[in-house]
């Protein structure tokens, strides 16, 4: 069977072009105006591309709901209205990529591939092992200051608590990216999440 992937948006231009992206790169998909539309259907298989905000059901709410379900579908939350604390709120309702709008093409199959590729079948202790080692690495206070990454908190809240200059913050988030060799934040907070941050 072809990679399947269920695609919940209200916004018909976005779904039209999603179907056509997905189609030339050989992903099969099914498309939703909304998450209890999804949920009417009844599907287990695949994974699931979601926007954040819809009316009614948001992609945040059908994530918890399909893991109250005890669904394992991988989940990819799509947002014009990224920020970290959204992010942090994703990953901790299970979702596997948080990807903000406009998005890269390339991105976002890259994305799709990996969660369909068997996210969901990844034994959650060794998804922790692999996150504690990519942070084994970080110093204390590059533990600290991704502490209060996490936690949603600006550079200049972080600096303040940790005494150092907002600068200095700036650094200390570089160097996360580069010792974690995370992509962008949102790899960086799954990271983090997993390892049990």
């Amino acid at each position: 069977m072809p990679d399947l992937v269920h695609v919940i948006d209200d916004d018909d231009g976005l779904r039209e072009a999603l179907a056509f992206l997905l189609d030339v790169n050989g992903i099969e998909a099914r498309f939703y105006v909304s998450a209890d539309a999804f949920l009417d259907a009844n599907r287990t298989d695949g994974c699931v591309l979601t926007d954040v905000r819809m009316p009614g059901m948001t992609g945040l709410e059908l994530a918890r709901e399909l893991a109250r379900r005890g669904s394992r579908a991988p989940i990819i939350v799509m947002t014009g209205h990224g920020d970290v604390p959204l992010a942090v709120e994703a990953m901790k309702a299970g979702v596997v990529d948080f990807i903000e709008k406009p998005f890269d093409d390339g991105h976002l199959i890259a994305a799709l591939r990996s969660a369909l590729a068997g996210r969901a079948d990844e034994v959650p202790g060794s998804a922790r092992t692999a996150a504690e080692d990519r942070l084994s690495h970080l110093s204390p206070r590059e533990r600290d200051v991704l502490s209060g990454v996490v936690e949603g908190k600006l550079n200049k809240q972080i600096a303040f608590e940790l005494g150092i200059s907002p600068r200095t913050v700036e650094i200390y988030r570089a160097n996360l990216m580069v010792k974690t060799g995370a992509r962008d934040i949102t790899q960086l907070m799954r990271i983090a999440l997993a390892a049990g941050l």
